[in-house]
């Protein structure tokens, strides 16, 4: 979504400088150019390293590393010329009461007051009697007339031990308000469509401390998620257990067993003009659970029974929504989800090879080729999950489109 755009990312000297990181991997995960500027205390925070390696560009920190050189004494206005955005997050107390001065005494100052007319994005990181504070209020109200637009904090547990307004927003929603602020509102693809997606894999369980299960972690289910919540849709995620945050804006339902899973899935595509199943149901369950924790007496026999197939039953009823799948195969890719595709009804399924390095549950990227009705293959190159979601959303979008 912002391939061709250079975001600025300005970090200040905050404790939460280390979700830097993060912002950094999301808008690069949108394809996005993001050049760093970090004040000196913000790199007593975290690395210049770090998030040059992240960015992929040169961190800028001093406003004249080597004053023989003409270029470097610029460098505020070369870096502020290839901006299409400025965000600054974290920020402190002191680089908004700079901003909202004029003062500029360091290269983030320098460069902020010379980018002109493009769009500034300030994410507040402060204890709550500072981001209370009269003269804190005054300044943030005069940028915010001047039109820059703020990332509201949170209220929540902060790095003094208070609770309270000023921790940093979450890094969905920052990036969100990046995404908002160069494309605009309306041009989400997926604005007005209400989605449902599914993600992490389900347990059964054998008695009360052993269950049957998978190595699914829900970070693809999570990552479409997010993506259709950017491009403006309507999400409920409903995923098995996970040590994921669900993210901004979307209904979240957490379930454990294949049965819980059908249940919400059902009720919830009632509704739903778009489903995408990329949650690991178990095929199998214990046709008994013990009440008791079964003791270690020697060899164990559990008798198993099959799950209900929830795709193939929503593929069914569908009619005119669009339901896509997921086949985790470890052989015959192409010709097991072909067949699964056929079977279920599906329009478009994303299957993958478990097995392969970078591509399994656990990893953060993915290898995938997606088939539609008329057995065309695509083939992705390892991406990361997010970019793998935004590949899935369009196609998606030319279904809904035809």
């Amino acid at each position: 979504m912002l391939t061709g755009k250079t975001i600025i990312l300005g970090v200040t000297g905050s404790i939460a400088a280390y979700k830097a990181a993060e912002i950094i991997r999301s808008l690069k995960a949108l394809n996005a150019n993001v050049r760093v500027i970090m004040t000196m205390n913000a790199a007593k925070f975290i690395g210049e390293t770090t998030l040059q390696t992240l960015s992929g560009n040169p961190v800028y920190i001093d406003m004249f590393p080597d004053s023989s050189r003409v270029e470097d004494s610029l460098t505020h206005i070369t870096v502020s010329n290839a901006a299409d955005l400025f965000l600054i997050a974290p920020a402190t107390a002191n680089i908004i009461g700079k901003a909202a001065n004029g003062i500029a005494d360091d290269l983030l100052s320098t460069t902020l007051l010379s980018v002109g007319n493009k769009p500034v994005l300030i994410a507040p990181a402060m204890n709550e009697r500072m981001y209370t504070n009269h003269i804190y209020k005054h300044n943030e109200k005069k940028l915010r007339i001047s039109g820059i637009k703020f990332v509201d904090p949170e209220y929540g547990k902060l790095a003094c031990g208070d609770e309270g307004d000023g921790r940093l927003a979450s890094v969905d929603s920052i990036v969100q308000h990046v995404v908002n602020a160069l494309m605009g509102e309306v041009v989400s693809d997926l604005k007005g469509k209400r989605i449902l997606v599914t993600a992490g894999g389900t347990r059964e369980h054998i008695d009360p401390v052993r269950f049957i299960g998978n190595p699914a972690t829900g970070r693809m289910g999570f990552a479409l998620a997010r993506t259709a919540q950017i491009r403006g849709a309507d999400v409920t995620l409903i995923s098995g257990k996970t040590l994921l945050a669900p993210p901004d804006g979307v209904k979240y339902i957490q379930t454990e067993t294949a049965d819980q899973m059908r249940k919400f899935v059902l009720d919830s595509f009632k509704h739903a003009d778009i489903l995408v199943m990329a949650a690991a149901v178990g095929d199998f369950k214990p046709q008994k659970t013990e009440k008791n924790k079964i003791k270690r007496k020697g060899a164990l026999r559990i008798d198993l029974e099959p799950t209900d197939d929830i795709l193939e039953k929503l593929g069914k009823i569908k009619k005119d929504k669009i339901v896509v799948g997921f086949a985790a195969e470890t052989n015959n890719l192409i010709k097991n989800a072909k067949s699964k595709l056929k079977k279920k009804n599906l329009d478009l399924i994303v299957v993958n090879d478990v097995t392969q390095s970078d591509a399994g549950f656990e990893s953060e990227t993915n290898i995938v080729k997606i088939i539609d009705k008329n057995n065309n293959v695509e083939e992705l190159p390892k991406w990361t999950k997010e970019e793998v979601s935004h590949r899935i959303w369009d196609r998606i979008v030319k279904l809904v489109k035809k």
